[in-house]
């Protein structure tokens, strides 16, 4: 099930910050791009997190800079989409300084997730998603009826419903903590592929803290305009003519 929009959100502020990091998101990919494989494997090393050096003190700044990196196209566009379409209603609840700020923490406590699981590992870790993930946490706390828009694919053709947020952000939790722990018995060190822990960090996180970072009157104003909020519900979109 891939998201590709909420309704009706409530929202009021232009997501400035929202816009501004898919931004830089992909300026930052676009240049990773026009490196050679030797170039690209220098710059994940100076820049990722890599969680042997973290977990030694060094290279703390990493702990950051990792969140605007990505490892290939459908990395990018499926962190870039999350981000679109959950990222613009938690900016609007906490307003854009506080959402600077709750992004890059539950980014930071992402990564830090991962690097206590893993503390010896080499393999440089990258990618907006434990920050993503704790927006999606923050999500699903506040607005745990809301609608979203959902796609399938049936073969090629594309279905829409609209499902709630419960279980969208649910089932993906889900499989995160089942994966996450199903890694176990995976030696890092040899393997790459997927930092569960991160998403699973992330996630935790945002959903604790956002009770300290939204705004109790833009949170109740989008609470307001959203109308599933009584209870879970399950609509098919109507198809628009051609």
């Amino acid at each position: 099930m891939i998201p590709i929009g909420d309704e009706p959100h409530g929202r009021r502020l232009t997501p400035v910050v929202t816009y501004t990091l898919l931004a830089l998101n992909v300026l930052v990919f676009i240049y990773e791009m026009t490196l050679s494989q030797r170039g690209l494997g220098r710059f994940f090393a100076e820049w990722a997190v890599v969680p042997a050096s973290v977990s030694a003190g060094n290279d703390l700044v990493t702990l950051v800079t990792s969140q605007f990196l990505h490892g290939g196209y459908a990395h990018i566009i499926g962190n870039m989409l999350f981000l679109w379409v959950f990222g613009d209603n938690i900016e609007d609840i906490m307003g854009h300084a506080r959402f600077v700020v709750f992004y890059l923490l539950t980014g930071v406590v992402a990564a830090l997730a991962q690097v206590v699981i893993d503390p010896g590992s080499t393999i440089p870790l990258v990618g907006a998603s434990g920050a993503i993930s704790g927006v999606l946490g923050a999500y699903i706390v506040l607005f745990p009826f809301g609608k979203i828009r959902t796609a399938i694919l049936i073969g090629f053709i594309p279905i829409i419903f609209l499902t709630p947020a419960w279980l969208q952000i649910g089932l993906w939790a889900l499989i995160q903590f089942f994966n996450g722990f199903a890694a176990f018995n995976v030696r890092s060190q040899e393997v790459g592929g997927v930092a569960y822990f991160a998403h699973i960090g992330g996630f935790l996180c945002g959903a604790l803290v956002i009770w300290f970072f939204r705004d109790r009157d833009s949170h109740e104003r989008q609470r307001a305009a959203r109308s599933g909020r009584g209870g879970p519900t399950f609509e098919r979109l109507p198809r628009r003519a051609s």
